[in-house]
């Protein structure tokens, strides 16, 4: 068999469903020598196999692109109007943008300079956090703070302790969260005691059961309006889709 039959034998037999019902019909002599010949076509035209990955990748990756857009569309609600989690940039801006962030994941805090450069500069981009701590017991403890914040002082006093948070080095303990309270400009006792409160507990839990319905395993994951990012997007990478997002 020469080898430009071959594959065209290849290109059109294996996608067909009865392709293997061919190779069951074959004689064992024939079925042997056809898989001599491809072997010996892949090994002297190994581009193939690249392709074929290539083909493969591009529909796993269009598979997971529709499957999250599905999942969007199915959880809008608590993604884009949930009552509990901080609303900041343009409150009536075109596009949203929903970020499940951990205060102590370090591309969440590599990327918490291109969020507030992306939505200064844009105008137009209503913003969502949402507290998604997976990383221990700093992680939950430094959510509880910042939603403790919220909860007792509104949107502009969260702002405050977000951007602190995401830029503390120390360990966020009871001293360290109690001066950080007092520096922010509140009484630190009835944050700390919040921060154990059933209302905050709820906030956590009502976020971590949507992430996993939304099958988010890491941080930090962004929503922007139908689009779903899993992991940290470059400044101009985040431009190029709130851009697409408009024109769609």
């Amino acid at each position: 068999m020469r080898l430009p039959l071959l594959a065209a034998l290849l290109s059109c037999t294996l996608a067909m469903p009865s392709f293997a019902e061919g190779i069951e019909s074959m004689t064992d002599a024939e079925r042997t020598a056809f898989r001599a010949e491809v072997k010996a076509y892949l090994l002297e035209n190994p581009e193939v196999l690249v392709d074929a990955m290539n083909v493969l990748n591009d529909r796993q990756a269009q598979a997971e692109l529709a499957s999250d857009q599905q999942l969007i569309v199915e959880h809008k609600a608590d993604l884009f109007a949930d009552k509990a989690s901080w609303v900041g940039g343009n409150p009536d801006g075109d596009i949203t943008v929903v970020e499940f962030m951990d205060y102590r994941c370090g591309y969440c805090r590599k990327a918490y300079q291109d969020v507030e450069d992306l939505v200064k500069a844009d105008g137009n981009i209503r913003l969502v956090l949402k507290e998604y701590p997976i990383l221990g017991d700093d992680s939950v403890a430094s959510a509880r703070f910042a939603i403790a914040v919220l909860q007792l002082h509104g949107n502009d006093a969260y702002k405050k302790a977000h951007d602190a948070l995401i830029t503390l080095r120390g360990t966020p303990d009871a001293e360290t969260l109690g001066r950080l309270a007092t520096d922010l400009g509140f009484e630190a006792k009835p944050v700390l005691d919040r921060m154990a409160s059933d209302e905050v507990t709820a906030v956590i839990a009502a976020n971590q059961e949507l992430g996993n319905k939304m099958s988010i395993s890491g941080t930090p994951t962004f929503v922007i309006d139908s689009q779903m990012l899993r992991g940290y997007v470059p400044l101009d990478g985040m431009q190029q889709i709130v851009a697409a997002e408009r024109k769609s």
